[in-house]
């Protein structure tokens, strides 16, 4: 209790710097030890067997994105849910935490599972997959479906770790599970041999998240503070709470399966197999930068959602503010060197030099707009830590759906953009969601501080 104790003091008192750095550099390491897993499995299947293979692993992506959906669902809405709990010092509700968590990932977990094993090839021809493509995608994908039970727990259970302000045991269990996928890919890949090396990164990602999962759990059991597993149950009282924050970060989740697929299925259509390899690599690589921005958030939702619960608005808007411009700064890191340097980055899954100068162009176009992503991701992890999971989800729906679906499906056949349009209909949404996302900050800054000057005036 006392180290929870602490945790809680330094985000109700502590400087607002420090405890960002303390909340953030774990969690940046924490999701990109994350964003290895399919990352090093494209890289590891283009450079030791093909582009098709690499192909065949980027075409699945979009649709583990189911399990990671399932996982954000709950995760994100169980620790946003905890950060609350403890700013109000509600034990009661603590104590419930991991055993509806369980409860709810179990349950869902066995119906992706049956639903990804069944339709896996319904779903990858959807893309625009075919052939050989087609073939080791679904492999990939079915293997990597077996093991949604363990991938949804030791995710969702991590974001509870985060919630409560463990970010370095979070950060530690992750990076063991990365660092053994990156270990077992090149091993598993010869064993099943290079006709089938998608399926062999395919069983060093399941390898690694059972392993990650058994920590996790042995984490919850013997060595937490104040989150233990108590009775495995659904708990009434939370599921509400739990699932209008979570929806929201499913959205973005199970939305990116959709816009992706979409995204494969229109490059099929106006550019072929080689457009299809350069926008998998692309977006891998719009991942991998996304993944940093994501860690800073998970820092900035306990901060939030502990002094929103404990009504010390003020600190809510400094932290809001010192975790945008960190965010936007850190953006910089990955903005520059692919503005910079396009094809040097798309050669570290593509081998052919001509397919990465084609791609160049393309890939610059899509990353014009990632300099704003620090502002974008927070504002939408902001509503969801005060437990507003619907205006997240409008933010999310705009920029996945509602904005984008029409763009990517009609800007192609403006004036002959073709295969630009497709990239071209991302840069406009993000611009038209960042001014969205804006209005609303400003919006619920201004009912907080109405708020604080009601609070102050009666006391």
């Amino acid at each position: 209790m006392k180290k929870t104790t602490d945790t809680s003091d330094a985000l109700l008192h502590g400087d607002i710097f420090k405890t960002m750095l303390s909340l953030s550099v774990p969690a940046i390491l924490g999701m990109v030890v994350i964003g290895l897993y399919n990352f090093m499995d494209a890289v590891f299947v283009g450079q030791m067997v093909g582009p098709e293979a690499m192909t065949a692993v980027k075409v699945s992506y979009p649709f583990t994105l189911l399990n990671s959906g399932i996982a954000t669902l709950i995760g994100t809405g169980s620790s946003s849910v905890l950060s609350r709990a403890i700013g109000k010092r509600d034990q009661a509700t603590v104590n419930k935490i991991m055993g509806n968590l369980m409860c709810m990932v179990f349950l869902l977990s066995v119906a992706i599972t049956v639903i990804g094993l069944i339709f896996a090839p319904n779903l990858l021809a959807f893309s625009g997959a075919e052939g050989n493509v087609l073939t080791e995608a679904t492999e990939y994908l079915r293997i990597v479906f077996w093991g949604s039970l363990f991938v949804n727990f030791g995710q969702a259970a991590n974001m509870v770790m985060r919630g409560e302000g463990k970010l370095k045991i979070a950060m530690a269990i992750m990076a063991m599970g990365a660092i053994l996928n990156i270990i077992l890919d090149p091993i598993m890949i010869t064993i099943v041999g290079a006709d089938k090396g998608a399926a062999g990164a395919a069983f060093a990602t399941v390898i690694s998240q059972v392993t990650q999962a058994l920590f996790t759990l042995w984490y919850f059991l013997k060595k937490s503070d104040n989150v233990r597993i108590g009775r495995i149950r659904i708990e009434k009282d939370l599921v509400g709470s739990v699932l209008s924050v979570g929806f929201s970060a499913m959205l973005m989740q199970v939305m990116s399966m959709f816009q992706q697929t979409i995204m494969y299925s229109t490059a099929a259509q106006y550019g072929g197999g080689q457009w299809q390899t350069i926008l998998g690599a692309s977006l891998s690589l719009q991942a991998f930068s996304f993944i940093p921005l994501w860690g800073i958030s998970q820092g900035f939702q306990p901060a939030v959602g502990t002094n929103y619960g404990a009504g010390n608005f003020n600190r809510v808007k400094k932290f809001t503010m010192t975790f945008i411009l960190s965010a936007t700064t850190l953006a910089m890191v990955f903005y520059l060197p692919i503005m910079l340097a396009p094809k040097g980055m798309l050669s570290m899954f593509i081998t052919d030099s001509a397919i990465t100068t084609a791609g160049a162009p393309m890939l610059r176009l899509l990353f014009t707009s990632y300099i704003t992503y620090g502002f974008l991701i927070l504002a939408i992890t902001f509503f969801q830590a005060i437990g507003k999971g619907g205006v997240a989800a409008v933010l999310a729906l705009s920029r996945q759906l509602i904005v984008f679906l029409p763009l990517v499906v009609l800007l192609p056949k403006v004036h002959g953009l073709g295969i630009t349009g497709i990239f071209l209909a991302q840069l406009i949404t993000d611009f038209i969601v960042l001014i969205l996302a804006a209005v609303f900050m400003i919006r619920e800054f201004a009912k907080m501080k109405q708020e604080a000057s009601v609070v102050k005036a009666a006391a």
